[in-house]
């Protein structure tokens, strides 16, 4: 059950990266660096901690295996040794009387080395700046709004340049470490991603990096802590800001978005992820949901993606690796086992030793169930979700054994082959080299109420690589991705020093290429933007036009034939006049027209403002979402801006961002929801979880107005217990309802949370 933060109404904030709500510390040789495991052959190379002396641990792996190879011997670091030995001989090493421990090596090859290019920043290494200086963004100040960030890690100790914790009120922005609570390692993931310089090169590696420690133990923090981080920045005058955070409410009006858009306003270049919640649409949640701010959705860069398929079918079923555990690196079939939840009781009932364990999502942290498989045996995890859709998801502790995630559907799936068949089925793994997809997590616009586009733009998101207190580490999620846009513009910003964020928005979207999905099809607008980042385009940019994404708003069957206008803003960065044509699509529905400029002359180094209007009939529409791409031709190469209009009230969520926990006092509890359109009627009703026997209404409000409610009781009159609750909310003749498990009469445990 989620944190309910008291007195006032405000939502917890987390890092909006793999789901992660803490992470402890990838300390050597606890957790592996990143990296593939090489298994071409039959041969592996594992690291083994003797219990005793190393001389006599090693005469015994000579005797037990004549064909192994010691090839180095540690003392000081470590108390063992690395050995090449047969994979077959492993679990025997393991056994011997003289060895504690057995660890697999992992490569390391940091996959920056592949997202950096990918976005074109080493193609701008070799320009200069007016100043004559290389373009890596030095003396550009980035702002990390984060866990704070391990300023000691060697790839960022000289990025370093200051900041704030707000958290515990001092100038010293440290990632929380165990003796404060659960440790972190978000922010200097994300740092990484941005300024890394040593190991691992971020986008702009000579960036100045200013650390603001918003979230604590854990990961959690609250609206109040983000926005005055937001204020410390705009205090320090940061260049670009960076927030890979954020909650579940698609609201534009969350204190968040607001505190983003004014730090635009000042003149910051505010970078935002957009969310790990999709892939339905309207997912994306606050801040992400800022009208100035960038948010970025996730992409992948150029990786090398593994199925899973059984043996002889032909399904084949995505991963998504969960961060802290090995990556997927099995070169042949293993037999699947269904271990329901993981709980330690069902490992006593399954033989899993060697073996695939398929967990069901719930019950117990993603921790757990990764300890009790590599405990008994298990060759790897996967987890299934436990609602319908996929997720993304990280482990508490680095553990070495891969575990991946896999949607409701595909695990229900591989249950109904392990039912049917008489025979053991075999898991095989198939790998693709793939790039420039739309990340399935990665959540989707548009925002409620503005209808607007969002993401933004998207940027690598998927197994990337970074720094992590005292190590290195891969992790998934927007998180990732709006770190590289930030980079980007600390990037355009040195090249550009007297260009608006508005402006450096500008560069990044029109100068994006378009992704198109498996189908062949351009992703949605509210899948991708305006694109993916490319950041030597945008640096090179003679052409700027915004707002990059445009909408047009929505319309009901019943009104009238209506047109409606928006301008945006063409700007000439070249060195002589260029002729501008505005092309709306060619392809036109009946009842929609456009009316646009036949042509726009812009002189050098001047703008204008271009108009276009839509001239629409609704009750010739279809309902739902419509959408297309402007085009803006006369510069180097054509700018398409998206747009998005809807036909009668859309179809998002009616209730949103649910949370339900104790009050201020013994007795006392609370609950709040979002309700981004507002409701007609709303209510909470509570059923027994095992007969579904209704028990009673918690609350129930009609013509409630948009935004937060919630309500407090001092005696809740229910036996203690757990309780299916049903949250509804109608609104224009749709409802939707939210399920969940609410606790009555107990606490969490202390330190304890819900990570599943």
């Amino acid at each position: 059950m989620n944190r309910v933060i008291a007195c006032m109404l405000v939502l917890t904030m987390i890092v909006c990266n793999v789901g992660l709500a803490s992470a402890e510390a990838a300390i050597y040789p606890e957790i592996p660096t990143v990296g593939k495991v090489d298994q071409s052959n039959e041969k592996v190379i594992v690291i083994a901690t003797a219990n005793g002396n190393v001389e006599e641990a090693l005469q015994q792996v000579n005797l037990a295996f004549p064909s192994s190879k010691v090839r180095k011997t540690f003392k000081r670091a470590l108390n063992g040794f690395s050995i090449e030995l047969l994979e077959s001989e492993v679990d025997m090493l393991r056994e011997l009387q003289g060895i504690e421990r057995v660890d697999q090596v992992v490569d390391y090859k940091a996959n920056l080395d592949s997202s950096v290019p990918f976005i074109g920043a080493d193609e701008i290494r070799g320009k200069l700046d007016n100043n004559g200086e290389h373009l890596t963004g030095k003396g550009i100040k980035v702002a990390v709004i984060d866990t704070g960030i391990d300023y000691k890690h060697p790839d960022l100790e000289a990025n370093y340049k200051g900041g704030y914790d707000v958290v515990d009120y001092d100038h010293d922005p440290m990632e929380t470490v165990a003796s404060q609570g659960p440790p972190t390692l978000h922010g200097t993931h994300v740092a990484g991603i941005i300024a890394a310089n040593g190991q691992v090169k971020g986008v702009a590696p000579e960036a100045d990096i200013y650390a603001y420690r918003a979230l604590g133990p854990g990961g959690q923090g609250t609206t109040e802590q983000v926005i005055e981080a937001i204020e410390k920045a705009i205090e320090d005058e940061v260049d670009v800001l960076n927030l890979s955070l954020g909650n579940t409410v698609n609201g534009p009006d969350w204190p968040t978005s607001i505190a983003l858009d004014k730090a635009v306003e000042e003149g910051i270049v505010a970078v935002t992820s957009n969310g790990n919640s999709g892939p339905n649409m309207w997912t994306v949640g606050s801040p992400g949901t800022s009208t100035k701010a960038i948010s970025v959705g996730a992409s992948a860069p150029p990786i090398k993606t593994p199925y899973v398929t059984i043996a002889g079918l032909d399904k084949e079923i995505s991963l998504y690796p969960i961060g802290g555990t090995l990556p997927w690196a099995l070169k042949r079939d293993f037999e699947l086992v269904d271990v329901g939840y993981g709980l330690k009781e069902e490992w006593e009932e399954v033989d899993v030793n060697g073996k695939i364990a398929l967990i069901e999502r719930g019950m117990i942290p993603f921790s757990e169930k990764a300890r009790y498989a590599l405990d008994n045996g298990a060759k790897a995890v996967l987890i299934y979700n436990n609602l319908p859709g996929s997720f993304v998801g990280a482990v508490e502790q680095g553990m070495k054994i891969p575990v991946v995630a896999i949607s409701k559907e595909d695990g229900d799936w591989l249950l109904e082959q392990l039912e049917e068949s008489k025979e053991s089925q075999y898991a095989r793994t198939i790998y693709r080299n793939e790039e420039d997809f739309i990340a399935p997590f990665s959540s989707r616009g548009p925002v409620t109420q503005t209808w607007e586009v969002k993401p933004d733009l998207v940027a690598p998101g998927v197994s990337i690589d970074s720094t992590v207190p005292k190590g290195y580490l891969g992790l998934n999620g927007t998180s990732m991705s709006a770190p590289h846009v930030a980079g980007a513009a600390a990037l355009v910003k040195q090249a550009h020093p007297d260009w608006t964020p508005e402006q450096i928005k500008a560069a990044l979207m029109n100068t994006a290429k378009k992704l198109i999905n498996e189908d062949g099809e351009p992703y949605y607008p509210y899948e991708q933007g305006a694109g993916r980042l490319q950041v030597n385009r945008a640096i090179d940019a003679k052409t700027l036009v915004y707002p990059g994404a445009l909408t047009f708003g929505k319309w009901s069957k019943d009104d009238p034939r209506e047109k409606r206008k928006v301008t945006f803003t063409i700007e000439n960065h070249d060195n002589h006049t260029r002729t501008f044509h505005v092309k709306p699509p060619f392809e036109l529905p009946d009842g929609l027209q456009w009316d646009v400029p036949f042509s726009t002359e812009i002189k050098a180094g001047e703008k204008k403002e271009v108009t276009v209007e839509l001239d629409l009939f609704p009750a010739v529409l279809a309902e739902g979402i419509h959408h297309g791409d402007i085009v803006v031709e006369g510069g180097k190469d054509p700018i398409s801006i998206p747009y998005v209009f809807f036909i009668e009230e859309p179809n998002y969520p009616r209730a949103m961002a649910f949370n339900f926990g104790h009050g201020d006092r013994p007795g006392e509890y609370r609950y709040e929801m979002y309700l981004p359109g507002g409701a007609e009627e709303m209510g909470i009703a509570l059923y027994d979880p095992d007969t579904f026997q209704f028990v009673k209404f918690l609350d129930v409000k009609e013509d409630v107005g948009r935004g937060m409610v919630g309500k407090e009781w001092d005696d809740l009159d229910l036996p203690d217990g757990t309780y299916k609750a049903l949250i509804f909310a109608k609104k224009d003749g749709k409802e939707d309802t939210i399920e969940t498990n609410i606790t009555i009469g107990a606490l969490l445990p202390e330190g304890k949370k819900d990570e599943d």
